[in-house]
């Protein structure tokens, strides 16, 4: 079967990558994550993303550009801040579901089901909405007993690993509440 992986990054995507190659799957890589911030912040991750599907030799399709408009404009208001996760997967996987229909695939899923750090029934509930409605079936797996194993591999791939989610939300309150950050804040 021809299955669209819509991958959030390198390392996330290793597992499910290899997971489904051994698989047989006939395997479409995606990258689109309009959420990440800053730039340079989504250059490493796409950087990543490529030269997994390299190793791991897949094809990876690249959306067209650095669109972060396109999430903003979701979750900008503060009355859906607190849905921004719903409005960002909902964003990522109605690409991932048009790339896989134009592609010929069969179904999709996403990296993001490796991380337990992600909002796994929002996800399924999104996706197989989506799929629903695109007429190309969202594949749920739980690769999250995985997560550990796949940031050991992209340590020894050499691939970069991101420290939050990617979004500009994520990020301030992943350095908000560290402590270090803590530490010179409360000196003053």
């Amino acid at each position: 079967m021809k299955l669209l992986l819509h991958v959030c990054c390198g390392p996330c995507a290793i597992w499910p990558a290899r997971k489904l190659l051994e698989q047989g799957q006939d395997l479409q890589g995606f990258f689109f994550n309009p959420n990440v911030h800053p730039y340079q912040e989504h250059q490493k991750r796409l950087e990543a993303a490529l030269e997994l599907a390299r190793q791991l030799e897949f094809p990876l399709l690249v959306s067209e550009g650095y669109q972060p408009e396109r999430y903003f404009r979701d979750v900008a208001f503060h009355e859906h801040e607190s849905e921004r996760c719903r409005f960002c997967y909902t964003l990522r996987l109605q690409e991932a579901a048009a790339r896989a229909r134009e592609t010929g695939c069969a179904g999709f899923t996403t990296s993001l089901l490796i991380s337990p750090y992600q909002k796994h029934d929002l996800i399924r509930t999104t996706g197989t909405e989506i799929g629903e409605r695109s007429g190309v079936p969202f594949i749920y797996y739980d690769w999250r007993p995985a997560y550990y194993e796949g940031r050991r591999q992209a340590r020894e791939m050499g691939l970069y690993s991101q420290r939050y989610c990617g979004c500009l939300y994520s990020e301030h309150e992943r350095f908000r509440d560290s402590k270090r950050v803590r530490a010179v804040f409360s000196k003053d």
